[in-house]
């Protein structure tokens, strides 16, 4: 899945929890410093929440219709990977 393009009407809501200093969040930082921007140009009413606290293991929510909810763990990830796992989760 590519972050150039639309995703499913069906995705709800992103979230993103990582620490802001912690080195098993550095690949999930990354992430949001090179992808976020693609994601809200072109996802303007999608929200993407990004929750950063210090300890908090790396994750990312997707919620999607119906309340449905799926996650995955991305704690000492790089950033290539946690692109893999999170466009994964958004094709599901």
């Amino acid at each position: 899945m590519s972050f150039t393009k639309a995703f499913s009407p069906a995705l709800r809501e992103i979230r993103i929890l990582c620490s802001q200093t912690g080195a098993a969040s550095a690949g999930t930082r990354q992430f949001i410093l090179s992808k976020y921007p693609a994601i809200k140009q072109h996802n303007p009413d999608l929200p993407v929440l990004i929750r950063e606290a210090q300890g908090t293991p790396a994750r990312v929510f997707a919620r999607f219709e119906m309340g449905e909810e799926k996650h995955v763990e991305l704690d000492n990830l790089s950033a290539q990977d946690v692109e893999s796992k999170v466009a994964l989760l958004l094709g599901s």
